[in-house]
């Protein structure tokens, strides 16, 4: 037996996951670093609640690409591990961090939703030795989070919001040299691509208007080049009336139809428009009087494109109706003219 240090030859050698790898099992040797998350075999893990995960990755001093994501099922509860089914009404809104820095925000509402997140990371954010933290935290812990978005939040959204959230796959990859992507996307869509996030998709295969029974969404910042990452973003948002199964029945039986009517009357009126409460920088807090333009039944909400922080946008309640996102478009940043300092 021979070591130099305090290493022998005895000591297993770990093998770093070379990109482009995609994880999908918590029994890798890659995986060297877990905190209150519980390892799977058919996916990353399981968080028992707010906790991370560490891999050992070959970068070899190139820029990466990290792709996760996470889903809640009947068993993402606070306290699952230790035998608890009590399921959580409120929805979930969760930090997703790497290297210490928070890299976007995801809202997860009901029992089947998917999220997406996607971030780039630097050669000099990456350490000697591969080790590359993705971290899943509830909005209410860790440095970073301003006290605005904490009050903003409190009752709105589950407490522990991250106990038995599934880690279902880590994607580890160069980033592509050129991005091509259209100027507009559909509501559904706009989370597919991680632009926002309102809830999770049932199916990431969906398309359409993206409803936002939540009565909050987040807009994060997004890959260099993609959809989104520069200049100024319009969205679209708009209003449809409850559908019938969602009303109790005897509600349903007396007064569907006058719901229906009054709202379709609304609508006519122009009346029916979502109005955007407050708009709050996950890091920086407020951001003053939102830019909102109201055309029919469609406001028209401006956002410059977020860069270091998402944003946390808040609705106004829909009398006889929920808000939709109907579509986004990118603005590409037309530069600054010099006078304007």
């Amino acid at each position: 037996m021979t070591s130099s240090g305090s290493a022998t030859d005895l000591d297993q050698v770990i093998l770093p996951a070379i990109p482009p790898v995609h994880l999908t099992n918590g029994r890798i040797a890659p995986l060297q670093v877990t905190d209150r998350l519980r390892r799977g075999s058919q996916i990353v893990g399981r968080f028992e609640t707010s906790g991370l995960a560490g891999f050992k990755v070959s970068a070899q001093g190139r820029p990466l690409r990290v792709l996760v994501s996470l889903s809640a099922d009947e068993r993402s509860v606070s306290g699952w591990h230790e035998g608890n089914t009590e399921p959580a009404t409120l929805p979930r809104l969760i930090q997703i961090r790497s290297q210490g820095l928070l890299r976007q925000c995801v809202l997860l509402r009901g029992k089947r939703a998917h999220a997406r997140v996607a971030f780039d990371l630097t050669p000099e954010e990456i350490p000697d030795d591969g080790l590359i933290c993705v971290e899943a935290l509830d909005i209410t812990e860790g440095d970073g989070v301003c006290d605005e978005v904490r009050r903003a939040v409190s009752g709105r959204v589950a407490p522990d919001g991250v106990a038995g959230v599934r880690l279902d796959k880590v994607v580890f990859e160069e980033p592509p040299l050129v991005d091509y992507d259209p100027d507009t996307l559909d509501g559904s869509r706009c989370e597919v691509y991680s632009l926002i996030s309102a809830g999770g998709l049932a199916n990431v295969n969906r398309q359409g208007v993206r409803v936002l029974r939540s009565g909050m969404f987040v807009v994060n910042p997004v890959l260099k080049d993609r959809f989104g990452s520069s200049g100024r973003v319009t969205l679209r948002l708009g209003t449809r009336a409850e559908a019938v199964s969602m009303i109790p029945a005897t509600w349903r039986r007396l007064n569907s139809e006058l719901r229906w009517l009054r709202h379709a009357t609304r609508k006519m009126l122009h009346a029916a428009a979502p109005s955007v409460e407050r708009i709050i920088s996950i890091r920086d807090g407020d951001l003053g009087a939102p830019e909102q333009a109201v055309h029919g039944n469609i406001t028209e909400l401006h956002l410059d494109s977020p860069a270091g922080s998402p944003l946390l946008v808040l609705l106004a309640p829909c009398p006889d109706s929920v808000p939709t996102l109907e579509s986004g478009t990118a603005h590409q940043d037309q530069g600054r003219d010099p006078a304007d300092g």
